[in-house]
Protein backbone atom coordinates (compact mmCIF):
# COMPACT_ATOMS: atom_id res chain seq x y z
CA UNK A 1 0.00 0.00 0.00
CA UNK A 2 1.02 3.26 -0.70
CA UNK A 3 0.22 6.05 1.89
CA UNK A 4 -0.93 9.51 0.48
CA UNK A 5 -1.86 12.78 2.36
CA UNK A 6 -4.13 15.12 1.15
CA UNK A 7 -4.78 18.75 2.53
CA UNK A 8 -7.23 20.87 3.31
CA UNK A 9 -8.39 22.49 -0.17
CA UNK A 10 -10.18 25.31 0.75
CA UNK A 11 -7.57 26.32 3.31
CA UNK A 12 -8.78 25.88 6.77
CA UNK A 13 -5.99 24.80 8.73
CA UNK A 14 -7.30 20.89 8.97
CA UNK A 15 -4.88 18.20 9.46
CA UNK A 16 -4.12 16.66 6.48
CA UNK A 17 -5.50 13.31 5.34
CA UNK A 18 -3.58 10.34 4.96
CA UNK A 19 -5.29 6.89 3.69
CA UNK A 20 -4.31 4.11 1.80
CA UNK A 21 -5.80 2.08 -1.14
CA UNK A 22 -8.17 -0.28 0.34
CA UNK A 23 -8.38 1.62 4.06
CA UNK A 24 -11.95 1.65 5.06
CA UNK A 25 -10.97 3.19 8.39
CA UNK A 26 -12.26 6.75 8.05
CA UNK A 27 -9.53 9.72 8.93
CA UNK A 28 -12.22 12.28 9.70
CA UNK A 29 -14.12 10.45 12.46
CA UNK A 30 -10.29 10.14 13.58
CA UNK A 31 -9.45 13.74 14.13
CA UNK A 32 -13.32 14.64 14.60
CA UNK A 33 -13.27 12.28 17.91
CA UNK A 34 -9.79 13.26 18.67
CA UNK A 35 -10.70 17.17 18.86
CA UNK A 36 -13.69 16.53 20.93
CA UNK A 37 -11.10 14.86 23.69
CA UNK A 38 -9.36 18.06 23.59
CA UNK A 39 -12.16 19.97 23.95
CA UNK A 40 -13.25 17.87 26.88
CA UNK A 41 -9.55 18.45 28.04
CA UNK A 42 -9.75 22.13 27.52
CA UNK A 43 -12.70 22.20 30.09
CA UNK A 44 -11.49 20.28 32.91
CA UNK A 45 -8.20 22.86 32.54
CA UNK A 46 -10.47 25.85 32.34
CA UNK A 47 -11.91 24.14 35.59
CA UNK A 48 -8.61 24.24 37.47
CA UNK A 49 -7.55 27.85 36.06
CA UNK A 50 -11.31 29.24 37.71
CA UNK A 51 -10.49 27.08 40.87
CA UNK A 52 -6.95 28.46 41.29
CA UNK A 53 -8.28 32.06 40.46
CA UNK A 54 -10.51 31.80 43.59
CA UNK A 55 -8.07 29.82 45.87
CA UNK A 56 -5.22 31.55 44.46
CA UNK A 57 -4.44 34.55 47.38
CA UNK A 58 -5.82 31.63 50.33
CA UNK A 59 -2.79 31.46 51.75
CA UNK A 60 -3.61 30.61 55.38
CA UNK A 61 -0.96 32.66 57.04
CA UNK A 62 1.63 30.78 55.03
CA UNK A 63 3.88 31.25 52.07
CA UNK A 64 2.62 33.06 48.72
CA UNK A 65 3.30 32.60 45.28
CA UNK A 66 6.23 35.20 45.58
CA UNK A 67 7.78 33.49 48.39
CA UNK A 68 7.96 29.69 47.03
CA UNK A 69 8.34 29.88 42.90
CA UNK A 70 11.35 29.89 41.61
CA UNK A 71 11.40 31.50 38.37
CA UNK A 72 14.68 30.37 37.21
CA UNK A 73 13.43 27.06 37.36
CA UNK A 74 10.35 27.39 35.25
CA UNK A 75 12.05 29.47 32.55
CA UNK A 76 14.43 26.59 32.17
CA UNK A 77 10.56 23.94 32.43
CA UNK A 78 9.43 26.70 30.16
CA UNK A 79 11.92 25.88 27.28
CA UNK A 80 12.53 22.98 27.78
CA UNK A 81 8.50 22.33 26.58
CA UNK A 82 8.39 24.84 24.21
CA UNK A 83 11.36 23.59 22.31
CA UNK A 84 9.93 20.08 22.25
CA UNK A 85 7.24 21.12 20.27
CA UNK A 86 9.74 22.49 17.64
CA UNK A 87 11.24 19.11 17.20
CA UNK A 88 7.96 17.65 17.14
CA UNK A 89 7.02 19.74 14.18
CA UNK A 90 10.50 18.81 12.62
CA UNK A 91 9.43 15.30 12.56
CA UNK A 92 5.65 15.88 11.29
CA UNK A 93 8.14 17.41 8.24
CA UNK A 94 10.18 14.53 7.84
CA UNK A 95 7.13 11.92 8.26
CA UNK A 96 5.40 14.36 5.39
CA UNK A 97 8.46 13.69 3.27
CA UNK A 98 8.32 9.82 4.14
CA UNK A 99 11.85 10.00 6.03
CA UNK A 100 10.92 7.43 8.62
CA UNK A 101 15.05 7.36 10.67
CA UNK A 102 14.16 11.15 10.83
CA UNK A 103 10.88 11.00 12.12
CA UNK A 104 12.04 8.33 15.24
CA UNK A 105 15.14 10.51 15.37
CA UNK A 106 13.22 13.95 16.03
CA UNK A 107 10.49 12.05 18.41
CA UNK A 108 13.60 11.13 20.35
CA UNK A 109 14.99 14.68 20.87
CA UNK A 110 10.93 15.64 22.20
CA UNK A 111 10.99 12.50 24.58
CA UNK A 112 14.00 13.70 26.10
CA UNK A 113 13.14 17.45 26.27
CA UNK A 114 9.28 16.31 27.55
CA UNK A 115 11.30 14.24 30.14
CA UNK A 116 12.77 16.91 31.38
CA UNK A 117 10.17 18.82 32.01
CA UNK A 118 8.60 16.44 34.13
CA UNK A 119 11.87 15.80 36.01
CA UNK A 120 12.00 19.46 36.92
CA UNK A 121 8.33 19.05 37.84
CA UNK A 122 9.17 16.70 40.17
CA UNK A 123 11.96 18.66 41.48
CA UNK A 124 10.12 21.88 42.21
CA UNK A 125 7.38 19.67 43.94
CA UNK A 126 9.63 17.74 46.25
CA UNK A 127 11.52 20.87 46.85
CA UNK A 128 8.23 22.90 48.15
CA UNK A 129 6.77 19.42 49.87
CA UNK A 130 10.45 19.36 51.74
CA UNK A 131 10.07 23.14 52.78
CA UNK A 132 7.01 22.10 54.31
CA UNK A 133 4.81 23.97 51.61
CA UNK A 134 2.73 20.83 50.70
CA UNK A 135 -0.89 20.87 48.81
CA UNK A 136 -2.23 20.24 52.49
CA UNK A 137 -0.63 23.60 53.24
CA UNK A 138 -3.49 25.98 52.35
CA UNK A 139 -5.74 26.30 49.84
CA UNK A 140 -3.16 27.96 47.82
CA UNK A 141 -0.91 25.30 47.43
CA UNK A 142 -3.76 22.73 47.03
CA UNK A 143 -5.40 24.17 43.80
CA UNK A 144 -1.11 24.95 42.58
CA UNK A 145 -0.36 21.32 43.07
CA UNK A 146 -3.52 20.28 41.34
CA UNK A 147 -3.35 22.58 38.42
CA UNK A 148 0.50 21.65 37.95
CA UNK A 149 0.43 18.47 38.87
CA UNK A 150 -2.60 17.74 36.52
CA UNK A 151 -0.59 19.63 33.22
CA UNK A 152 2.64 17.09 34.23
CA UNK A 153 0.41 14.22 34.50
CA UNK A 154 -0.76 14.74 30.74
CA UNK A 155 2.78 15.25 29.86
CA UNK A 156 3.81 11.92 31.27
CA UNK A 157 0.65 10.62 29.37
CA UNK A 158 2.08 12.33 26.50
CA UNK A 159 5.83 10.31 26.70
CA UNK A 160 4.29 7.43 27.56
CA UNK A 161 2.04 7.80 24.40
CA UNK A 162 5.56 9.03 21.99
CA UNK A 163 7.67 5.95 23.39
CA UNK A 164 4.65 3.26 22.35
CA UNK A 165 4.23 5.44 18.79
CA UNK A 166 7.89 5.08 17.98
CA UNK A 167 7.62 1.51 18.86
CA UNK A 168 4.84 0.99 16.51
CA UNK A 169 6.75 3.21 13.57
CA UNK A 170 9.64 0.72 13.82
CA UNK A 171 7.98 -2.27 13.40
CA UNK A 172 5.32 -1.25 10.61
CA UNK A 173 6.40 1.57 9.33
CA UNK A 174 5.04 4.95 8.42
CA UNK A 175 1.52 3.61 7.45
CA UNK A 176 -1.72 5.97 7.11
CA UNK A 177 -2.88 4.56 10.63
CA UNK A 178 0.50 5.45 11.95
CA UNK A 179 0.30 9.10 10.52
CA UNK A 180 -2.84 9.30 11.69
CA UNK A 181 -1.41 8.81 15.14
CA UNK A 182 1.46 10.91 14.67
CA UNK A 183 -0.62 14.03 13.80
CA UNK A 184 -3.06 13.35 16.74
CA UNK A 185 0.10 13.10 19.39
CA UNK A 186 1.09 16.32 17.48
CA UNK A 187 -2.48 18.61 18.00
CA UNK A 188 -2.48 16.71 21.95
CA UNK A 189 1.71 17.73 22.27
CA UNK A 190 1.18 21.47 20.96
CA UNK A 191 -2.49 21.73 23.22
CA UNK A 192 -0.43 21.24 26.14
CA UNK A 193 2.16 23.67 25.26
CA UNK A 194 -0.88 26.06 25.11
CA UNK A 195 -1.99 25.06 28.66
CA UNK A 196 1.32 25.56 29.96
CA UNK A 197 1.79 28.73 28.80
CA UNK A 198 -1.39 29.41 30.54
CA UNK A 199 0.00 28.15 33.63
CA UNK A 200 3.61 29.72 33.45
CA UNK A 201 1.77 33.51 33.07
CA UNK A 202 -1.67 32.80 35.24
CA UNK A 203 -0.08 31.08 38.17
CA UNK A 204 3.95 31.46 38.20
CA UNK A 205 4.32 35.24 36.38
CA UNK A 206 1.44 36.57 38.33
CA UNK A 207 2.31 34.76 41.46
CA UNK A 208 5.66 36.50 41.63
CA UNK A 209 4.26 39.60 41.05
Amino acid sequence: MNPTATLDPQGNGAPPVFYDTGDHHPPSSTYLGFWLYLMSDCLIFAVLFAVYAVLGRSYAAGPSGADLFNLKIVAVNTGLLLLSSITYGFAMLAMLKNRLPQVLGWLAVTGVLGLGFVSLEIYEFVELIHEGAGPGRSAFLSSFFTLVGTHGLHVSFGIVWLVTLMLQLRKTGLTSANKRRLVCLSMFWHFLDLIWIGVFSFVYLMGVL
